[in-house]
């Protein structure tokens, strides 16, 4: 079965979709990612989907699920690469992605991710 590579980087995972998602593939990323997290301890996911040409309803629900699943996880998540078709579409078909993060490209994604894991530790050691 093809699957999509979860590469680790430090504290992050990152995933780079290089082919057209179809379901299937989909719904194994989103297992193979939370295993991966919980595995490495990771503390982001980097989700580049910059190849991603097109996406139906099916698709944009499976990266909320992702980013939710992440979530759940105490794991941020950022999306990147985004196309403008894509991001007209996922509006066209009433999807806001609740908590997911975006970001132009991987470097402003993972200043993103940096940021949120500086916050995170500063609150864990400065409780309000």
């Amino acid at each position: 079965m093809e699957r999509i590579p979860i590469l680790r980087m430090g504290s992050y995972l990152l995933v780079t979709v290089q082919v057209d998602m179809h379901d299937q593939l989909a719904q194994q990323l989103q297992e193979d990612l939370a295993v991966k997290i919980v595995q490495t301890g990771a503390r982001g996911v980097l989700l580049d989907i910059s190849a991603l040409e097109l996406v139906d309803s099916f698709i944009g629900r499976m990266i909320g699920n992702i980013a939710a699943t992440a979530r759940v996880l105490d794991v941020a998540t950022v999306v990147v690469g985004m196309r403008p078709a894509v991001a007209i579409t996922l509006v066209e078909l009433g999807m806001s992605l609740p908590g997911v993060q975006t970001a132009l490209n991987v470097e402003l994604g993972m200043e993103l991710l940096r940021d949120r894991l500086e916050e995170t530790v500063f609150n864990d050691h400065f409780p309000e």
